[in-house]
């Protein structure tokens, strides 16, 4: 299940380092089953003061293997196990440039006992190594050299298991589930949406997949962030949805986040987004644009983490499209705008230039940030092989999705209208819907008159 790994290399940092030395040691969650270490030719010097802290020389590796003579092994050792590094990404690092000159993309699940140990075991002066070794009366023979590193920290490994009954059960091979291993069993590898409950009934997180079977599981195994371990030990139920579109499936989900607003949803329940880019006309027929502090269930045109990132996309229409700073609620006085007067703006705000000249630079303006078509069904796959997911846009806002044969879905817009679930539009959906219609191509659009 683990490899617990140790490297000693050339310098502190992967791009122009080497891996001097590597230990891999194999822990089935009980108990040690195999180890590895070699020594390895780096192919280059061994500066001074890295031999002073390893002991390890430039003779000493001169006989030894090159990293692509054990490349395979250590491909074949870490195979489907993860890769456990006291500052993982120190390890971690190294090997994976090493691969990556050999032109492989290694990629491996990793656990770092140092960040592992920072929440499991609070309170100790270091975490370093040496240092939390020694308050933990773990006992190391040749330090800084990789073997020795490597079984000190599997030690580490085995304490931080102890202090969590989750992460013990889990780690220690037995596959113990926070629901029956029944209904684990029941889960499709379907694209959907999944939630977790906690013991009370309530939701405590929503997530979406292409395959919510492998999604629901690997959150069973993440014990990597305190998040993670907390969540896993308030779960106790589970329940899904399948969706059978990608689409729907981030729809329903960032509804349904907004809706329960689940406790361990914290970042996609609120958004980072504080400002938006509004829309509206006056009282004489112009077309305004305004940056606003996003109120309630107010849905803008784009967002903006902070206000001046708004102002100064703003002002930068403004002179693109020639508009009035006036108008766009840039400039406080109420007579002529600074941009008029630099005759970049062609006297809107006096009146001097109509509104229906002045509005189509402004639809011209903020058409990239709009639907093509202010009403249209998205077609996509359904759930099962002879059914359509049909998402729904009206008057450039989401309405909802639902589901309808194929053998109905062409030519039928009574249907296609009918089969709507209603929904809830927010600030996220404008950015999933136009996102996920770039990036992908099996679906169809049909447009509809809203009259």
């Amino acid at each position: 299940m683990y490899a617990i790994i140790d490297v000693e290399t050339t310098g502190t940092a992967a791009s122009f380092g080497k891996i001097t030395e590597i230990a891999i040691i194999l822990h089935n969650g009980i108990a040690v089953t195999d180890t590895f270490t070699t020594l390895i030719n780096p192919e280059c010097h061994i500066p001074y003061n890295i031999t002073r802290l390893t002991g390890i020389t430039n003779e000493m590796v001169a006989g030894s293997p090159k990293f692509y003579e054990i490349a395979k092994k250590i491909v074949e050792l870490t195979a489907g196990r993860i890769f456990v590094a006291h500052n993982a990404m120190f390890d971690y690092s190294f090997v994976k440039e090493e691969f990556r000159r050999l032109g492989y993309d290694f990629k491996r699940k990793t656990i770092c006992t140092v960040k592992l140990g920072r929440k499991l075991l609070p309170g100790h002066r270091s975490y370093s190594l040496g240092n939390i070794c020694s308050d933990l009366g773990i006992m190391i023979t040749d330090r800084h050299r990789a073997i020795g590193d490597a079984l000190a920290t599997t030690k580490l490994f085995e304490i931080l298991i102890s202090q969590n009954d989750i992460l013990k059960s889990s780690l220690f091979g037995h596959r113990i589930y926070p629901v029956p291993a029944e209904k684990i069993a029941t889960i499709p590898a379907k694209t959907g949406v999944y939630y977790f409950y906690d013991s009370h009934g309530t939701i405590i997180y929503i997530g979406k997949s292409k395959d919510i079977h492998q999604r629901i599981l690997s959150h069973f195994s993440n014990f990597q962030t305190k998040k993670a371990i907390e969540m896993n030990d308030k779960i106790a139920d589970l329940s899904w949805e399948e969706t059978g579109s990608e689409l729907v499936a981030l729809l329903l989900e960032s509804s349904e986040i907004k809706k329960h607003k689940p406790l361990y949803n914290r970042s996609q329940r609120r958004s980072n987004s504080n400002y938006g880019l509004f829309f509206f006309e006056d009282t004489n027929g112009y077309l305004n644009l305004k940056i606003n502090k996003i109120e309630g269930e107010d849905i803008p045109l784009t967002t903006f983490n902070f206000q001046q990132e708004g102002l100064e996309y703003l002002h930068n229409l403004t002179g693109k499209y020639a508009l009035c700073k006036t108008l766009c609620h840039l400039d406080n006085n109420s007579g002529e705008c600074f941009n008029s007067q630099l005759h970049n703006c062609y006297g809107a705000c006096t009146g001097l230039e109509p509104p229906e000249n002045y509005n189509l630079r402004v639809n011209k303006a903020v058409h990239p940030l709009q639907y093509l078509s202010p009403n249209f069904f998205v077609i996509d796959q359904g759930r099962k092989h002879d059914e359509n997911a049909v998402i729904k846009i009206c008057n450039g806002r989401f309405v909802g999705f639902g589901y309808l044969s194929i053998d109905y879905t062409s030519n039928n817009l009574e249907l296609l209208h009918d089969c709507i679930q209603k929904y809830n539009d927010n600030r996220d959906i404008k950015v999933i819907i136009k996102g996920y219609l770039n990036r992908k191509k099996n679906f169809r659009i049909l447009e509809f008159s809203s009259d």
